[in-house]
């Protein structure tokens, strides 16, 4: 009880110390929709492609086998259901001219010996030149080249297994060609067919399927997270170390301090946020029905009670005041990246996207988007919860260890 008392009573001058300066404070809450204003004008420009000027992709065929060559027709088909990509199969030397003259993001090569490495068992490869002029196109044809590389490898292993127990059968050598073809066939119809690869970047990369409710969503996203970092650090008092002995002796710790600072940090930044979404929901028309407002308000009281921790870990960390401002920024900066809210998810590097589950920015994004613009409805709150408590148990330990340091 003497614990809670302690924390009610300075929650408490936190909100005598806003009301102090409610003059500054609005100002200081306008500052996030000036630089989210920016942020988003930089990132629609740049990752937004243009229809009128789709990314240009060559493909290069060395085998020339008829493997190759029904691959490269088959992605050439699929991707003409894109306004945003154009493939074309040409020779090497055009292609390095055009992409000399930046005609062209980048082109695809099928090397001499892939069909031969496909049947053989060996791992196979299609190697990828960008253009150094434009590094976004080439990312991102990077990550459909190696979407279409993993599906064809899935269609290796199951050819490979069939072939083999077509050996043990004895089946003539012309037969089994022709039979261990038509497989192949139909396994990468069925990988890559049927526009696959496209309608899963158009259902993932909302940003250039559905770009203005995408960032809207963003920025909503960005400005919260800019919130909560502004209002934590504006409730920030520096101490004396007499101070600190005095409020010792009444059994007053660091930790009651900072767990007020992170309730009314908390309470303001949750209010603001949701008055700020249904504001911006009038505008985007999303559809959102009372439990989508209650899921989304659950995610979103999850995700600040998580960056609140993570903040007030690293405020129990770092003793200087001026080296906290540094840390609480890149801190930020680093998860609002890691979320997606700034530079989608598809643009980062493959092995790192693997990573971003076990990331509560990420996470939280990830929902906020399905629920607002793919209309799931439901969602998992367990990995997210999760992470808030083990943030809680690292804050409890951390702030333990250092009292009993310092005692």
């Amino acid at each position: 009880m003497h614990f809670i008392r302690i924390v009610l009573l300075f929650s408490k001058n936190n909100v005598i110390q806003l009301q102090r300066k409610w003059l500054s404070l609005p100002l200081l809450l306008l500052l996030p929709f000036i630089i989210v204003g920016l942020i988003l004008w930089i990132i629609i420009t740049f990752f937004t492609p243009d229809e009128a000027n789709p990314i240009r992709v060559g493909l290069v065929d060395l085998d020339r086998s008829k493997e190759t060559k029904m691959i490269a027709d088959l992605l050439d088909d699929t991707s003409q259901l894109s306004s945003y990509i154009q493939l074309n199969t040409m020779e090497e030397q055009v292609a390095k001219k055009k992409i000399q003259n930046n005609l062209l993001s980048t082109y695809i090569v099928f090397p001499n010996d892939f069909t031969n490495d496909l049947y053989q068992g060996h791992s196979v490869e299609l190697p990828i030149i960008g253009n150094p002029h434009q590094p976004a196109q080439s990312q991102m044809i990077k990550e459909f080249v190696e979407s279409v590389t993993r599906h064809i490898r899935a269609s290796q292993a199951n050819v490979l297994t069939i072939n083999h127990y077509a050996k043990e059968l004895g089946m003539d050598d012309e037969k089994r060609n022709d039979f261990i073809f038509e497989q192949f066939k139909e396994f990468v119809f069925y990988t890559i067919g049927r526009t696959r690869i496209i309608d899963k970047n158009e259902i993932t990369n909302q940003a250039t399927a559905n770009p203005v409710s995408y960032y809207a969503m963003a920025g909503w996203f960005v400005i919260i997270t800019l919130w909560l970092l502004i209002i934590y650090n504006f409730l920030y008092k520096k101490d004396t170390n007499t101070l600190k002995q005095r409020m010792k002796l009444y059994g007053v710790h660091e930790l009651q301090q900072i767990i007020a600072k992170i309730f009314i940090t908390l309470f303001l930044t949750f209010i603001l946020a949701m008055m700020l979404f249904f504001i911006i929901q009038s505008f985007m028309n999303w559809e959102i029905v009372l439990s989508d407002a209650i899921r989304i308000g659950s995610i979103t009281g999850l995700y600040c009670f998580a960056f609140l921790l993570g903040i007030a870990i690293l405020e129990v960390m770092v003793p200087s005041q001026r080296l906290q401002l540094l840390v609480y920024s890149l801190y930020t900066g680093i998860f609002l990246l890691l979320s997606g809210a700034i530079i989608p998810v598809i643009y980062l590097p493959f092995r790192l996207q693997e990573l971003l589950a076990y990331i509560f920015s990420s996470e939280t994004f990830y929902w906020l988007q399905e629920i607002i613009l793919n209309g799931r409805s439901y969602s998992d709150f367990i990995p997210l919860g999760g992470m808030v408590l083990t943030s809680l148990f690292i804050l409890l330990g951390i702030s333990n260890v250092k009292e009993r340091i310092f005692k």
